[in-house]
């Protein structure tokens, strides 16, 4: 069980600020990669949130490859989304 996991036992469904990554991986065609979430069933971007100790790349990166399969490389932040619309 996971963070994010230990701590909604503890708060139940209360709002939680927690930092998370996703990726967007493009082809050399430029398609996106998407994956058909489980939790939603709603199309979606790779990724989900920080673990205590990781960074926001290593996050990603482990996001990717749990979700995927696929390992990155490298990595470059596109952007940085915040606040009350996120």
């Amino acid at each position: 069980m996971g963070y994010i996991n230990n701590l909604r036992q503890i708060v139940g469904t209360a709002p939680l600020i927690m930092a998370g990554a996703n990726v967007l991986l493009l082809d050399e065609n430029n398609r996106l990669l998407l994956q058909l979430r489980k939790d939603n069933h709603c199309w979606g971007l790779a990724g989900g949130a920080l673990e205590p100790g990781e960074t926001l790349e290593e996050a990603a990166m482990r996001e990717l490859y749990e979700e995927t399969g696929l390992q990155a490389k490298k990595l470059k932040l596109f952007h940085v989304f915040s606040g009350q619309d996120f």
